[in-house]
């Protein structure tokens, strides 16, 4: 029984030096920069038909580019923008995790009409950004610029893409 023993502790001695070992292959992580991609342009019209302002824009249209929106972008010229397309009109919900800069959310609904807002948004909150009524889009520009640019509920959008 003592051999057997004395073999056990051998085999388990041996097995973590061996697991311990130093490799000599080093592991590379690499960084995603995430850069702004002009893929359109958006015009924000107020009601009376008078322009406020003309932006680049990306599209989040599939899952993944709306589950990552603006999430880890250091910074956003001020005309530039993201604009959410999202699956059905209804009571949307944002947050601003791994969302490094503040934003300010303009919901649009389906007629592409200004429904709703949720400025300032705090970076890296985990609190929910609801719209109040149903939309359909959501734009994301630099915090602070819906006030700067008077945008307001009723106001329009329309876009192009590139």
């Amino acid at each position: 029984m003592k051999t057997f023993l004395k073999i056990l502790c051998i085999i388990v001695v041996s097995v973590t030096i061996y697991s311990c070992k130093e490799t000599k292959e080093e592991k590379v992580i690499t960084e995603t920069k995430f850069v702004f991609t002009k893929e359109g342009t958006l015009t924000l019209t107020k009601a009376d038909g008078s322009l406020i302002k003309k932006i680049d824009i990306e599209f989040a249209e599939d899952d993944y580019e709306r589950e990552t929106g603006l999430m880890h972008r250091t910074s956003m010229k001020p005309l530039q923008g993201m604009l959410f397309i999202l699956d059905e009109e209804k009571l949307q919900n944002f947050h601003m995790k791994n969302t490094l800069i503040p934003l300010d959310l303009i919901f649009i609904n389906s007629d592409k009409k200004v429904v709703s807002f949720a400025e300032n948004a705090k970076p890296l909150d985990l609190s929910l950004l609801p719209s109040q009524v149903p939309a359909k889009y959501v734009l994301e520009i630099n915090g602070g610029l819906a006030e700067e640019w008077i945008i307001e509920i009723g106001d329009t959008v329309a876009w192009t893409k590139d």
